[in-house]
């Protein structure tokens, strides 16, 4: 399957970190973008890549690795429809952000397996606590609390590109609230907002909740490669990824 990668400014996660695009973000001498293309490329359920963001600085960087380039704009979902544009008649997509340097072919053709067993419209990863914190003791992420565990969320989606215009209005508000469960947990209703700060939510229950309100077949899967949670977005992560990819490299 092919995949979009999103590498267009996000003015409140560069600010934290002192630059202008997070994607260029160096790491043991190279760029961030870098490691995420090389985490796709080494997945043999990827084909095609199309990338948004800075066109003439990312082809300096990533030149014929990836197949196709769009200048982004300010909306992360018109940036979404932009890369979405060579893929439009696939069946499965995915998206991810360009600040997952630990992202590896062996995470994304797991999510990817897990994903189609599902036959959703749309997949979500979530990586329970317990497993994050083995592997990357130390990561600070924001967590949730559900019935069955607490999990954190991932930063790629699978899904059908016909989904994407009725999703518009949702994802817009899940992406503004990412980091703020409390409010993603008020889009649900009132009582799966209860639900949810009780901990007494389900995964089956917010499946199907989503799928309500969206008018599709939602689905969340449980990775047990906590390399799709961890993004860069404080200096305190980038020190803890350089250390982590020094001592263990990068693994395939």
């Amino acid at each position: 399957m092919n995949a979009i990668i999103l590498a267009g400014n996000d003015k409140n996660g560069e600010a934290k970190l002192g630059i202008s695009n997070k994607a260029f973000l160096k790491i043991n001498d190279r760029i961030m973008v870098d490691y995420v293309v090389d985490g796709l490329r080494a997945s043999d359920n990827v084909d095609k890549i199309s990338i948004v963001g800075p066109i003439d600085d990312l082809k300096e960087h990533l030149r014929n690795r990836v197949d196709y380039y769009f200048e982004a704009v300010d909306c992360i979902f018109e940036n979404v429809k932009l890369g979405l544009e060579p893929f439009k008649d696939d069946e499965r997509v995915l998206v991810l952000t360009s600040d997952v340097p630990l992202l590896t072919g062996s995470c994304v053709t797991d999510f990817v397996m897990r994903c189609e067993e599902k036959k959703a419209d749309l997949c979500y990863p979530i990586v329970d606590r317990i497993d994050n914190e083995k592997v990357f003791p130390g990561f600070k992420r924001t967590y949730v609390k559900l019935q069955s565990g607490t999990y954190t969320g991932g930063n790629i989606f699978y899904f059908n590109p016909e989904v994407v215009k009725p999703c518009r209005d949702f994802v817009l508000k899940a992406i503004e609230y990412r980091k703020k469960p409390w409010k993603t947990g008020r889009m649900l209703g009132f009582r799966f907002l209860i639900m949810l700060l009780l901990g007494s939510l389900t995964i089956s229950g917010l499946e199907k909740r989503l799928s309500e309100l969206l008018n599709i077949n939602a689905a969340a899967i449980i990775s047990p490669y906590p390399e799709l949670a961890n993004d860069i977005d404080k200096i305190s992560d980038l020190e803890m990824v350089e250390t982590y990819l020094k001592t263990n490299g990068k693994m395939v």
